[in-house]
């Protein structure tokens, strides 16, 4: 599922609930800070990047990579936010937790679709690991208040 089949609205709304920005990049222009390149979103400090063709995916992964954050290390973000296999985690936890948020997307579309792209679980599939081996993820969530 692409950004163009949701609009940018519910997305906008949904970041700016956790103080980040979201900006719409023209179409064939590249994304700033993307780290994989091509049409996957991108963060900047507090500003999540992406286009029409962003998968949602994405976009939730890139912006909940921020949300965990702790808010002083926000500013300092570049393309990268994280080598903390925790922060990962928990970036995955709650990507599909909040794709429950956005209209037409939920968090079933958001998995299969995680798992087409090729995220890798023990599991073998997101909602394996979502269901069955993510209770660090979610306790670190919960520590902070983000689920």
């Amino acid at each position: 599922m692409r950004l163009r089949q949701i609009g940018f609205d519910a997305p906008t709304a949904l970041l700016a609930r956790f103080d980040l920005q979201l900006r719409r990049v023209e179409d064939g222009e590249p994304i700033p800070g993307s780290y994989w390149g091509d049409e996957e979103a991108g963060i900047i400090g507090n500003t999540v990047h992406a286009r029409d063709d962003t998968p949602v995916h994405s976009l939730l992964h890139e912006a909940c990579h921020l949300i965990v954050l702790p808010l002083e290390r926000r500013p300092d973000v570049h393309t990268d936010a994280t080598d903390s296999i925790e922060e990962e985690d928990a970036t995955c936890y709650l990507q599909i937790v909040l794709a429950d948020q956005l209209p037409g997307v939920g968090r079933a579309r958001l998995m299969t679709d995680m798992d087409a792209w090729g995220y890798s679980f023990r599991l073998g599939s997101t909602q394996a690991w979502f269901e069955q081996d993510a209770g660090e993820a979610r306790q670190f969530l919960e520590e902070r208040g983000l689920v």
